[in-house]
């Protein structure tokens, strides 16, 4: 657990480490079933403003959250123990924690696969190629194997924002333009 202490912090934490637990348990079939409802449930609950707001607002019940999370869970053909977990979760009232619950119950995973995700912001979208050189040098440079989390940026006007674990590199047209405007600022 040692090594986890870096990847785990607080309530989330705890309710994440639970949960790899009981993966590891089942073994990889079954563990490989709980790992991609986890998967699917955090890319829904980042496409969907609905059901965050249902994650999110106190107003409503417990059982009412349950019910929901439950009819989400059942269309994504999740495996029981997964609807039992997020059961569990909303019913002790944590139903704010799920994302991140599942993004550091990922990162477990990642861990014991000798993987790493990388969230890569670039001002407009890279093509699989960039996607794969990217995944290729940041494998060579940190000895893992690196996923790419692609997002858009229009903000950064070009470049790339690279975040992997502890490390990130911000090699974006604005922040060196700012680095820029700050330097003539102190010059002038």
């Amino acid at each position: 657990m040692s090594k986890q202490s870096g990847i785990l912090s607080g309530i989330a934490g705890r309710y994440a480490a639970a949960l790899f637990e009981l993966v590891e348990e089942l073994g990889e079939k079954d563990g490989a079933q709980i790992t991609a409802d986890m998967t699917s449930l955090a890319q829904l609950l980042g496409a969907s403003d609905d059901l965050v707001k249902l994650v999110r607002s106190p107003v409503i019940s417990a059982a009412e959250q349950e019910a929901a999370m439950h009819a989400v869970l059942d269309k994504l053909g999740a495996a029981t123990l997964s609807k039992n977990f997020i059961g569990l979760v909303i019913r002790k009232r944590r139903a704010f924690f799920i994302g991140e619950i599942i993004r550091q119950f990922s990162a477990l995973v990642a861990d014991a696969r000798n993987e790493m995700v990388a969230a890569v912001a670039s001002a407009s979208p890279l093509s699989d190629k960039q996607i794969k050189e990217i995944a290729d040098m940041l494998s060579t440079r940190l000895g893992k194997t690196v996923l790419v989390e692609a997002t858009v940026d229009e903000s950064l006007l070009g470049g790339l924002i690279v975040k992997a674990g502890s490390r990130m590199v911000d090699g974006s047209l604005k922040t060196k333009l700012n680095s820029l405007k700050l330097a003539m600022n102190e010059a002038g």
